[in-house]
C-alpha cells in the first residue's frame, strides 16, 4: 500500500513538472463535466421556456442558438449536453414528420451557438429585450 501511495505521489509530481494538469484537476474533472452538463441542460430548458413564453414569430432559430450558446459557455459538459439535447430534439421532430429543411436550419443555429457564435445573428426584429 505504501508503494502504491508513493507511485501516485510521484506520478502527480511528474505530471506537474511536465506542465500537465494538476493531479487534483485530473481527479475532479469528471465531476466538473457532470456539473457543466446539468447546468447546460438547464440553459437549454431556459431557452425553450423563454421561446414558449415569448411566442414571437420567427424566433425559433434565435432561441436554438441562444440555448446552445449559453450551455456551451459552461464548458465541455455544457456543450455536450446542448449537442445531445439538440440532436435528440431534431431526431424526434423528424420521426414526427417534421420538415427536413427546417430541421437543417435548426441544426445550423444549434451549431452556430454551440461554437460560440453570437445568437443575436438569429434575433428577429422586435423581440422584447428581456429575451
Amino acid at each position: 500500500m505504501k508503494l502504491l501511495c508513493a507511485v501516485v505521489v510521484l506520478a502527480a509530481v511528474a505530471a506537474n513538472a511536465e506542465g500537465l494538469p494538476d493531479f487534483w484537476d485530473t481527479i475532479t474533472s469528471p465531476f466538473t463535466f457532470v456539473k457543466e452538463a446539468f447546468q447546460g441542460a438547464g440553459d437549454m430548458v431556459g431557452a425553450y421556456t423563454d421561446m414558449r413564453e415569448a411566442n414571437w414569430k420567427n424566433s425559433d432559430k434565435y432561441f436554438h442558438a441562444r440555448g446552445n450558446y449559453d450551455a456551451a459557455q459552461r464548458g465541455p459538459g455544457g456543450a455536450w449536453a446542448a449537442e445531445v439535447i439538440s440532436n435528440g430534439r431534431e431526431t424526434v421532430d423528424q420521426w414526427r414528420g417534421g420538415n427536413p429543411a427546417d430541421s437543417a436550419a435548426d441544426q445550423a443555429a444549434n451549431n452556430w451557438g454551440r461554437s460560440g457564435g453570437d445568437p443575436n445573428v438569429y434575433r428577429p426584429e422586435g423581440l422584447p429585450s428581456q429575451y
